[in-house]
This record gives C-alpha cells, structure tokens and sequence, in this order.
C-alpha cells in the first residue's frame, strides 16, 4: 500500500524490551513535594541548581506589545505579566491509561493537585460517551477507573517529570493544560482513523490515545531529529499490544497524501511563533530572525490546514490549533483556507468547551470583525460570565494570573458530506 510506503511504523524503529510500566514509590515522589515547597520552594530549588533566569528579547517583546494591545485590549496587559514571569506558569498532569496510576493519583490529590475535566462535565464536553477523555475504555489490559487523566494545580506547581527508559511504559505526561484543549475538540472515536499532521513532540498524539483506541493513529513529523523525539515519547507511552495502531509519518505535512487511507479525524496543531519561548529568544539576533520567520508561518499554516483537508473524510473533522495569541496565525489562517473549501464549514466550539470550562481557563471568542470591535475594553464580561460571545472562527485561550494556561488557539472544521 501507498500508505505503507509513506509511513515507518514506531514499532519497527525501536526496540521494546518490555511492556512494564515504570512505576515510581509513592516514598520516593512524596520527598520530592514537601509541604514547603508548595509555592515558591521549587524556585528556591532552581536557584540552588545554578540555573540563569531567562532574559527577555527586547525586539520580540516590542512587536508583541504593538500587535497584542491592537488585538487583545485590557487583556493583553495581564497576559504580557504572566507570560514575562516563567515562576507563575503552571502545570498538568495527564495520567497514562496504559500503567497503574492509583498512587500517582493520591501524591496529586495530596499536593494539592485536582482533576481537570470531572467525569461529571463529559456529556457538556463531548458527546462520545465512553470514547472521551474521561472514560479510557476498550484496552482488555487497561479497565476503566474512577481517576480523571489529568490533574491541575492553583499554583506553580510543577510535578516531577520521569526519565525515559526504553521497554517501560511511563505513568504520567506533563503539560499545559490547555493543550488538551484541540485533542478534546477532536471528539477522537474507537476505531477511527487519525492523523496528527504536526505531531512531534508527540504530547496530542498520547492525549489521542487516552481518548479512544483509534483503528490507525498516524503522526507525522519530516524533521528528522523532532520524528525521533516523537518515536521515543510514544515508546515511553503506548503499550505493546497497541504498536500497530500507532505509525509515524515522514513526509511534508504542505503535501501529505494517502492514496489508501482517507481519515475520520486530523489535527494540525501546527508551527506557529510560540509565544512562550520566543520572548526568550537567546540573542537579538536570534530575536530578528525568528521575527522574519513570524511573517511567513501564515502561508505555511494555511497550505498545512489545505492538506488536513484534503485528507479527511466526507462528514469527518479538522481541529486546527496554535499556542501563539497571534491572529493572524489564528482565524486569519482559518478564513483564509475556508474560501478554498465551500465544503467545509468552522464549528462552533465556545459552547461545548469555552462555557463548561471557564472555570479554569480564560477564553476570548473571536477576534475584531467578527462578532466583537477592536475598542473593547476587555473581551471577558466581569463577572466571568461566557455565555454571550458568539464564536465561529476559533476559541482563544490567554494566559491570566491565576489561570496561566496558553497561549492555545483551537478552530474546529468538518467537511460536508
């Protein structure tokens, strides 16, 4: 098959010695988290560790200030706060559905740590049933439990990450939060077939797998140092009775076919200016380029949701997503490729993922021109309250003290049968 030609299966690439999964003592991760070290002790730790605080890039900052202040009004004020201050970011924990989790569980809850989608929030989230994130189902080796996937903490918090080790299966991914956020959009079934466009580091692709047990879950990277990256996350994470649903890809994602395989699902969580870390770009020189690069990510981004579309099937979905505040990577991208595809038509994503999860996250609906206007003090009502803002085009998650999740932009398309 075409297919088979095009993608090199994870499996055949790297060795698995076993299928135990790597199990930390509870002991040994409750020394790591003493109750000192709740708020601010991990930055002492930090410090202690010799490690150089991370300089700002001048040149980034200042485009970031004249194009956000256009863009986000008052937001951008707290955003830019958050976003300069790496101490107050937080940080998930999605459990891995494949390992015994039960004490992992207890440290999180005991440090403070709660469940980030209640079980009880499902059926206002996604309308999959037992595929959702919450309800891990249809792995004999795995049965359901009670525990949610990922775990979130009120401050800055950050749980202890594990190291790789080849044959073992590890029990938890850190992340942001809101990453989840386009996986969740995806609406992932049992026995769909998936493509995750962009998918190195490989974080959408194991949130994929807490999902559903997809028939075929293809991710494709065309770097070569970024795809073994990805190869070494999902070997850290997928069992061995699941190595042959999970293959990797290497070619241009601008250009992917699949003469054998049309796709139910597609992600294209593509390269954007990442918010993030380009404020700490190492050099001004470095800051140059990566602003030269800023003004051509658009063109890339819209060929590579042109492709996800091409792909997917009669009635099936595209989910595209950034982590960049950035409008013109966002719904830009997204108006933009629409008028390519009469058949494809946005979804409405505020009600089913912006409402039920306001709570942890602050969302902005759409950009100018769409619903709201430019001199708009603040995007977000003050009592918090979401349910009025209309949205089409995408959902926006900024970063706000408090709830430092973002940036992550997510946009749903479904092609019309």
């Amino acid at each position: 098959m075409f297919l088979l030609h095009q993608v090199h299966s994870v499996w055949g690439r790297i060795r698995f010695k076993t299928e135990t999964s790597c199990l930390c003592s509870r002991r040994c991760l409750t020394s790591l988290f003493r109750p000192e070290q709740r708020r601010g002790a991990a930055d002492k730790q930090v410090t202690k560790k010799g490690k150089k605080e991370r300089s700002t890039c001048q040149l980034v900052l200042e485009l970031f200030d004249q194009q956000y202040n256009q863009e986000l009004g008052d937001l951008w004020a707290s955003a830019r706060s958050v976003l300069l201050d790496p101490r107050s970011w937080q940080y998930g924990v999605m459990l891995n559905r494949f390992t015994a989790v039960k004490d992992i569980t207890q440290i999180l809850q005991s440090q403070g740590f709660s469940s980030f989608l209640p079980q009880t929030d499902v059926s206002s989230l996604n309308q999959t049933g037992k595929d959702s994130l919450l309800s891990p189902h249809g792995i004999s080796e795995c049965p359901p439990d009670d525990s949610s996937p990922c775990y979130i903490h009120p401050h800055p918090l950050r749980f202890p990450s594990q190291a790789h080790r080849p044959g073992q299966l590890k029990q938890y991914y850190l992340l942001n939060a809101a990453s989840l956020l386009p996986v969740l959009a995806l609406q992932v079934k049992d026995g769909e077939k998936v493509l995750d466009l962009c998918s190195a580091p490989g974080g959408k692709a194991l949130a994929v797998m807490q999902c559903a047990t997809p028939e075929l879950l293809c991710c494709n990277e065309p770097d070569p140092q970024r795809r073994d990256w990805l190869a070494k996350t999902l070997e850290s994470f997928v069992p061995h009775s699941l190595h042959s649903k999970v293959m990797v890809s290497a070619q241009d994602g601008q250009r992917f076919q699949s003469e054998d395989v049309t796709y139910d699902k597609v992600l294209v969580d593509a390269p954007c200016s990442n918010d993030r870390s380009w404020l700490y770009s190492g050099s001004a020189q470095q800051g140059v380029q990566r602003l030269k690069e800023r003004a051509r990510l658009p063109v890339l981004q819209a060929q590579l949701l042109r492709s996800a579309l091409s792909v997917v099937r009669p009635g099936g979905l595209v989910v595209y997503s950034t982590c960049t505040l950035s409008s013109s990577e966002n719904y830009s991208v997204v108006e933009t490729v629409l008028k390519d595809f009469p058949d494809a038509e946005p979804e409405d994503l505020w009600e089913e993922i912006a409402i039920p999860l306001s709570e942890h996250f602050v969302f902005r609906p759409s950009h100018p021109g769409y619903g709201q206007t430019s001199h708009q003090p603040s995007l977000l009502p003050q009592n918090n309250d979401v349910s009025s803002y209309p949205n089409r085009l995408g959902i926006l998650v900024v970063p706000q003290p408090g709830r430092t999740w973002g940036p992550m932009f997510l946009s749903r398309i479904r092609r019309r049968t």
